[in-house]
């Protein structure tokens, strides 16, 4: 028997986290934490709860619908800094910016980042690979999608790959270890194609990163504090996501990359609001499939949850570590 078709209308409920940081940062005050308390500590709670979906859930038949919510999240990524720079910039200040300053950042890193990941596969200069180059520069990781696409997808799994956790490695270590790696790694991708240093598109990047940079700060220094902090925590959450999806998981360097290279989790909650990223050893066999062509693999690598709900035991070593040393064990064995 046949599972169901993928469905468009539960990927809309992805649309709650934008719409809360946009209303928050618009109302002020205490509104403005809604965002992060919706998605740090609702949406743990609705992965357990939500359970999981079919497995043999098929791919759409038309992506029409699934590529227009792309992009209206990236619309609204947009508008959730530009509201919290404004925001900023008419004298709000103390603990409710900073709470505005977290939801921002955490619906930059769960909505722009995420769609900007699944626009930057489509085709090279086409505009959807730019609309993905803007949500990353308006994060200041402009570099982020051909390092991603040349690197991380190539070396998955490996040590040349400065976006695999290693076994043991706390998130904490990773992130530190990841960003400058990147930065650099997307660097050398250009230098190895003998282009003069100024035209190397990480280094436009840079100076397209800093022009914004400044001139948030030319609006009020507040302004800029506040782009800068939602910026941080955005990076943060994709190296976050980046950290679980292959944690501890290796191949050699003649190994050909498997479903056992990519975590997988099939909680409806991270799948619903989180465009199928969680099928992820899905998106690594054919990376330019759809998230609405995304499928479950059978024997693939389960996460404990999904990353809504493996965020908090992530940020505690310790906890991380023993949830996940059994599971790499069995997969060893």
């Amino acid at each position: 028997m046949e599972g169901p078709q993928e469905r468009f209308a539960p990927h809309l409920l992805g649309l709650i986290n934008p719409g809360l940081v946009i209303a928050g940062n618009v109302i002020g005050g205490p509104a403005g934490a809604m965002g992060a308390l919706w998605m740090l500590g609702v949406g743990p709670v609705l992965d357990v709860v939500l359970g999981e979906r079919r497995s043999d859930t098929r791919p759409a038949a038309s992506g029409r619908g699934f590529h227009a919510l792309l992009v209206l999240h990236a619309l609204l990524h947009l508008a959730g800094i530009a509201t919290l720079v404004m925001l900023a910039a008419a004298g709000t200040a103390g603990p409710w910016l900073w709470a505005a300053v977290l939801s921002t950042g955490v619906g930059a890193g769960v909505g722009g980042v995420i769609v900007a990941h699944e626009l930057g596969h489509m085709r090279p200069r086409s505009p959807s690979w730019w609309l993905a180059r803007l949500n990353m520069v308006s994060v200041l990781y402009g570099h982020f999608t051909e390092e991603h696409n040349v690197t991380h997808h190539k070396h998955v799994a490996t040590d040349k790959d400065p976006a695999s956790a290693r076994e043991g490695e706390s998130v904490w270590c990773f992130v530190a270890r990841t960003v400058p790696r990147q930065l650099i790694d997307a660097w050398r991708l250009h230098a190895r194609k003998q282009r003069a240093w100024f035209r190397n598109p990480v280094l436009l990047t840079l100076v397209v990163q800093g022009a914004l940079i400044a001139a948030a700060f030319s609006w009020s220094n507040a302004a800029g504090w506040a782009f800068l902090g939602q910026a941080g925590v955005a990076i943060f959450l994709l190296e976050y996501i980046n950290y679980v999806q292959h944690y501890g998981l290796r191949r050699g360097e003649d190994e050909r990359q498997s479903m056992m290279h990519s975590w997988q989790s099939e909680r409806r909650w991270s799948c619903w609001t989180l465009l199928n990223l969680s099928l992820h050893p899905s998106h690594h066999l054919k990376a330019s499939l759809g998230y609405w062509e995304a499928t479950a693999h059978e024997g693939a690598p389960r996460m404990p949850s999904g990353y809504y709900g493996c965020f908090w035991p992530a940020l505690v070593p310790p906890v991380w570590k023993r949830m996940l040393r059994a599971r790499l064990h069995a997969l060893a064995s």
